[in-house]
């Protein structure tokens, strides 16, 4: 054991180690060493002592310009770092404000652009619903001022004695309308239903309003050999119409 330590301690591990020379290999050996052996612990501490004597016996005093120039650059290194710290986080601020502006306009012209389009799908069915009335109202001038218009009087059955109504048929221009002038009051639970049967089909018109049935023309579909019923349904109107509730049909 004591020659081994003796051909360790004869190598130039220990100065190179101490100088910061040595491999990654021989600094776990020299490392290992120093751990389990006191004798070559304590020349590594001798060899500690020497360097150090060594240096201070060779010490050269800096040059107070040297110190001056180096404490300068230092000072300036300094500032500069916090400068360029500032800076970075001035530019950062700068960045995250570009972000955020761009977000922001990106978003309203987004929001600018959503509220365009549902504007424009406004006006495109108010446009529609215009023009769909102005037909209506077109249709109904023709009807009652054409003399090809024939005028049928409807009236109610038993079940609703003062229903009266007029319908207006133009089998020239395939127009029919019908006018209620009377509907006998119902329950609040109830309502009249509009029906028209064309081509063997039954659809569905809508609920006829007491308050405006006198104030307006109801459209009916043409058809040859058509009729038309009104139904008393449930409130809110039914999917197909109550046979046994029919109170008025019109036939032409």
């Amino acid at each position: 054991m004591k020659e081994k330590i003796k051909l360790f301690l004869d190598s130039d591990l220990l100065e190179s180690y101490l100088l910061g020379a040595t491999t990654t290999e021989e600094t776990l050996q020299v490392e290992r060493y120093l751990s389990m052996y006191p004798e070559v612990r304590k020349t590594y501490e001798e060899l500690q002592d020497n360097l150090e004597t060594y240096a201070k016996m060779h010490a050269v005093k800096a040059p107070e310009a040297l110190k001056e120039r180096i404490l300068s650059s230092i000072n300036k290194e300094s500032n500069f770092k916090r400068n360029f710290y500032r800076m970075a986080v001035a530019a950062s601020f700068a960045v995250l404000i570009s972000a955020g502006a761009s977000y922001f306009f990106w978003d309203q012209n987004q929001s600018l652009q959503a509220e365009n389009s549902i504007v424009n799908n406004k006006i495109d069915d108010l446009e529609e619903t215009m023009r769909a009335q102005l037909e209506d109202v077109r249709n109904q001038f023709i009807v009652l001022q054409n003399p090809e218009t024939k005028k049928y009087t409807v009236k109610g059955n038993r079940k609703a004695q003062e229903l009266k109504a007029v319908a207006y048929i133009n089998p020239v221009k395939r127009l029919s309308y019908l006018n209620v002038s009377k509907l006998p009051h119902l329950p609040k639970d109830q309502c009249y239903q509009m029906w028209t049967e064309v081509n063997g089909e039954m659809l569905n018109l809508g609920i006829i309003k007491e308050a405006d049935s006198q104030e307006k023309l109801l459209a009916l579909p043409y058809a040859e050999d058509a009729v038309s019923y009104i139904t008393i349904e449930p409130k809110g109107g039914n999917q197909s119409p109550s046979v046994e509730n029919i109170v008025a049909n019109i036939a032409y």
